[in-house]
């Protein structure tokens, strides 16, 4: 079955350009390693809801959005071999250090998941 890595981020509004850019580059690397597909959306009908929610998971500031994010690969064994190659390589190190980055990565939600429905 497909195993999926999840992602709940919250971006300030005026750095989505900035996050599109970055974004783009590392699909690029996480699909050149093999992983089957790679997707990143901002939040367009998301409501702060009384108990949780998208904005609360991401403590969700007035002048951000939250972005959707997930990247799906064969196994979990795929995973964790491209996973290791995306970490190791040069191209995403330089974009992921704290001052590149265009969003508060300590807010960031992330975990990997087994498919269960796969249609």
């Amino acid at each position: 079955m497909p195993y999926i890595d999840g992602f709940i981020i919250a971006v300030p509004k005026k750095n989505i350009d900035a996050y599109r850019k970055i974004s783009r580059k590392a699909g690029k690397i996480w699909r050149e390693f093999g992983a089957l597909d790679y997707r990143e959306a901002v939040a367009d009908d998301v409501q702060v809801g009384k108990v949780t929610s998208f904005p609360r998971a991401v403590k969700q500031k007035p002048d951000e959005t939250v972005i959707f994010a997930y990247i799906l690969y064969k196994s979990r064994r795929d995973r964790d071999r491209i996973n290791k190659k995306v970490m190791a390589d040069p191209r995403l190190a330089k974009m992921m250090t704290p001052g590149a980055m265009p969003f508060d990565g300590k807010r960031m939600i992330f975990g990997g998941f087994k498919t269960i429905v796969d249609m």
